[in-house]
């Protein structure tokens, strides 16, 4: 499928040029509800976040922990669809135009709104990452032709060279490693193992590789910015959002992400 530069290559090469590691936070749309996840994404911006990754609840998210399968429920209890999501993203670019939009969601989600996923650049969505499709697939293998669209691969520390490789000539954007083995929040970062994977990646693309998973404190975003260009946080903010909903206060979150944005850069 060609592809084209997108407003998430355009960020990344802006960051590149002043030697600065990407930011990406997650939240899960529609928890505690979609007004609150607007106000956190321009929350995010506001607090130093480059990119943000929004995921798309799902009835059954294999790949996510505790936390994180928890949001999924909460937001399908408000019925959340990829639909309203779209109009999230669109009511987030009146006023926001520059800040790149991933979603992250199941296969049956997007294959069940492919036709709207081949719209979506139009809501100013610039990037998908299927979570449970092989990392060598693509979007046009769905059959979802969307040059404005980057695809997102995950690589896990068990992916073999030889995969890793074919991911990488199908992947755009970036290159998503997962630092840990097991879901979402899990614990015990090995930076040795993340580093030595990292390295090899490199060697097989020119695609930046950002690191998530597990993703806690300033100091692990440190450690992890040093081996890679960017790093993902996830469970920790949905957690922390999840404490905050019923007071919709969510200052201690943006406080949180400053720091995060410090140590990295």
């Amino acid at each position: 499928m060609e592809y084209r530069l997108t407003r998430l290559d355009e960020k990344i090469l802006s960051l590149k040029k002043i030697s600065k590691k990407a930011l990406v936070a997650y939240l899960v749309a529609g928890d505690p509800d979609l007004d609150s996840s607007l106000e956190l994404m321009h929350g995010f911006v506001d607090a130093g976040v480059d990119i943000l990754e929004v995921g798309v609840p799902f009835t059954d998210p294999i790949a996510e922990g505790p936390v994180i399968q928890a949001a999924h429920d909460r937001a399908l209890k408000n019925n959340t669809s990829l639909e309203n999501i779209f109009q999230l993203v669109k009511k987030f670019r009146e006023t926001n135009t520059d800040t790149p939009i991933i979603l992250m969601g199941y296969i049956n989600t997007f294959l069940a709104n492919a036709q709207a996923l081949k719209e979506s650049h139009n809501d100013g969505t610039d990037a998908v990452l299927i979570v449970d499709i092989p990392g060598e697939s693509d979007l046009g293998d769905l059959g979802i032709t969307n040059t404005n669209l980057a695809s997102i691969s995950l690589i896990a520390p068990t992916t073999t060279q030889d995969r890793i490789s074919k991911i990488c000539n199908s992947s755009s954007g970036f290159l998503y490693y997962v630092t840990l083995r097991g879901v979402t929040g899990s614990s015990h970062l090995d930076i040795s193992e993340a580093e030595n994977n990292i390295n090899f990646i490199r060697s097989q693309t020119s695609l930046p590789v950002f690191a998530g998973f597990g993703i806690k404190t300033p100091d692990d975003a440190y450690n992890l910015s040093k081996i890679s260009d960017g790093i993902v946080i996830g469970s920790s903010l949905v957690e922390m959002i999840h404490k905050q909903s019923s007071q919709k206060e969510f200052k201690n979150i943006y406080n949180y992400l400053r720091k995060i944005a410090e140590a990295i850069n």
